[in-house]
């Protein structure tokens, strides 16, 4: 499965994942609040320790290809680069 990840066409999202398939099905995921403050934009890592304390419990339950995963990861990742956390999920759940 591909991933590609691109900034949102909707008002109230800051990105959209594109999922396609083998047989290119498309799916689409729109993640991240257009406005908020994340760990890519801050660095501050007490921050993002907050927010991966407050949302763990959601984050263990559910499908990689789904808004609170990608948030999680890529938003909130390790790094406060955006290509290094696309590259981090990419790697941990298999996507090209």
């Amino acid at each position: 499965m591909k991933l590609e990840i691109k900034d949102s066409n909707k008002k109230d999202k800051k990105y959209v994942a594109i999922f396609t398939d083998d047989n290119n099905k498309i799916k689409k995921i729109y993640f991240g609040l257009k406005n908020s403050t994340t760990y890519l934009d801050t660095g501050d890592k007490k921050l993002r320790d907050a927010y991966r304390a407050r949302h763990k419990k959601i984050y263990d339950k559910s499908n990689p290809i789904s808004a609170s995963r990608l948030s999680y990861d890529i938003t909130w990742g390790n790094s406060t680069s955006l290509a290094k956390n696309i590259s981090d999920y990419k790697k941990k759940y298999g996507y090209k």
